[in-house]
């Protein structure tokens, strides 16, 4: 359901960091912030493969494919990636800074979104 990821490339020296998540493969990008206590999520993507990788902050994330469930806690520099089919939720711990990217993107040629909500039904 969910696959850990390293970013691309890090350079750090005196002056600082630069960290490159990623070469290729992702056509949408957000930059998402979600305060302490807050849920966002409660879906899955047909075809969409998101990844997240978080600066600051931390968070727990719900998965549920199938019946199947599972839970992960991440916090500042952890990558990675949510199969699509997989419904997932993100319950944030602490004020949380984060990077989330889509392979595809969400808005379809049609005009459609590659979003299904789940209702009341989180994992």
């Amino acid at each position: 359901m969910i696959e850990i990821l390293e970013p691309n490339f890090i350079f750090a020296d005196d002056r600082g960091k630069l960290i490159q998540l990623v070469r290729e493969g992702y056509k949408q990008i957000n930059v998402v912030h979600s305060k302490a206590g807050a849920l966002r999520g409660g879906h899955s993507h047909n075809f969409n493969k998101e990844a997240f990788y978080i600066i600051e902050g931390s968070l727990t994330l719900k998965l549920n494919q199938d019946g199947k469930k599972e839970e992960y806690s991440f916090s500042a520099g952890d990558m990675f990636a949510i199969k699509p089919g997989v419904i997932h939720s993100f319950n944030f711990l602490t004020d949380t800074l984060l990077v989330g990217m889509y392979d595809k993107g969400v808005e379809m040629e049609d005009g459609s979104k590659d979003i299904l909500p789940q209702g009341d039904e989180r994992p």
